[in-house]
């Protein structure tokens, strides 16, 4: 199969939309990020001497942010300082045009500067107005500054990730944070949607300690209901066995999971040891994690006994599941990424060609695309204001007042 963004020519299904990206690191700014890729006019406001903070985030080349340029791509950047009369009624004048805003500043922030949603509301009644902070707009937490971290940490992420005897683990990237970039994206799109119905446009107020919650699948309600805390199980599950990483006689790792009851007798056939299956406690998935010791010592005496190609090849013809631990090398080289097109190239005109990671799915007909990469701090300020319809001396004047 032809993939999509190469074979069809339809226009990318949120050509039309315009967004304004208020945010800085890191949920909120991805959030943008996700409506660009699929055709969204997304214009990134930042501090004219405080852009955003991920552009000096990680390494850099020859002085360039690279995670800039991903999580900037697709957006017009301009400059606006929001607390100076001049910024605060351009952005007005900007939202009036806008289907949405997205903004990450401590609640209250926006309503000091006389841009909350009663004037944003005002100035364009069919906006949409996502607010993403740490913590939500309401509640005794409400005014504490938040990031993923405090996140992972709160959710339960941390406290279930890790070694048994270790201690709770925070992830090396921004989980949370783009966890709830990829809510507070549905969450858009959800207003939107309401929006062909009343008319109106809403308030999205989303917290980033809550979607990590709800990704960590039943936990809640084993707690509600059995006062059952997850414990930390390394990489081993509670709910199946065998699962784990295994080391291959090359030294490679793979990633073995059995979640369905006919894999893992698979497996079991597979690595010599089909009595197993015949015991009681091997027809459940609760009853396999129980004898973890037993089935682990079973996969993994096998894997290490094969190298790692040899390993995944055994197991795709029995057809259990396998996968190598890749780093980002290897998935650069692989031929799955490869056929799907995951990592694409993007001209840039300050580092020249970038590969990068492409858009989240293939649509048959109105394709995403990465248009451009993130674009240097405030360098398409002149051409939105112009477009909205200030003048040379318009925009003279703003500068000479510190609002660009």
């Amino acid at each position: 199969m032809t993939p999509p963004s190469a074979a069809s020519s339809g226009a990318p299904p949120l050509e039309g939309l315009r967004v304004l990206d208020l945010a800085t690191l890191f949920a909120g700014p991805m959030c943008a990020t996700l409506l660009g890729d699929y055709g969204a006019e997304v214009v990134k406001v930042e501090h004219p001497t405080r852009p955003d903070p991920s552009r000096g985030h990680g390494p850099a080349k020859d002085g360039v942010g690279l995670w800039w340029k991903v999580l900037g791509r697709n957006k017009r950047t301009i400059t606006l300082d929001l607390s100076t009369p001049g910024g605060r009624e351009t952005l007005l004048r900007l939202a009036a045009t806008a289907d949405v805003v997205v903004e990450n500043f401590r609640p209250g922030t926006l309503e000091r500067w006389g841009l909350g949603w009663e004037e944003l509301g005002a100035a364009n009644p069919r906006l949409v107005l996502a607010r993403v902070t740490g913590f939500g707009q309401f509640g005794p937490y409400s005014h504490r500054p938040g990031f993923g971290t405090l996140a992972e940490a709160m959710s339960g992420f941390a406290a279930a990730t890790g070694e048994p005897e270790g201690p709770p683990t925070l992830p090396p990237f921004g989980l949370a944070d783009s966890v709830a970039a990829l809510a507070t994206a549905y969450a858009v799109m959800t207003a939107l949607a309401a929006r062909t119905v009343t008319g109106r446009g809403q308030v999205v107020d989303l917290a980033i300690i809550e979607p990590i919650l709800a990704v960590l699948g039943p936990q809640a309600l084993w707690y509600d209901q059995l006062g059952y805390v997850q414990p930390r199980t390394g990489n081993r599950s509670r709910n199946n066995a065998p699962r784990n990483i295994y080391r291959t006689a090359d030294g490679g790792w793979v990633a073995v999971s059995t979640s369905a009851q006919s894999v893992a007798e698979r497996v079991m056939h597979l690595v010599g040891r089909p009595e197993l299956v015949d015991e009681d406690w091997f027809a459940t998935g609760s009853g396999r994690a129980d004898h973890a010791d037993e089935l682990d010592g079973a996969v993994g005496s096998w894997i290490a006994r094969q190298s790692c190609t040899d390993a995944i090849a055994a197991f795709e013809k029995a057809e259990a599941a396998i996968a190598p631990v890749y780093d980002i090398r290897d998935v650069y080289a692989d031929p799955q990424y490869q056929a799907l097109g995951t990592i694409t190239e993007v001209p840039d005109p300050e580092l020249g060609p970038l590969r990068m990671q492409n858009v989240l799915f293939r649509l048959s007909e109105t394709p995403g695309a990465i248009r451009w990469a993130g674009r240097p701090h405030g360098a398409d300020t002149d051409e939105v204001l112009a477009e909205l319809g200030l003048s040379p001396a318009d925009i003279t004047a703003l500068r000479t007042e510190g609002a660009l």
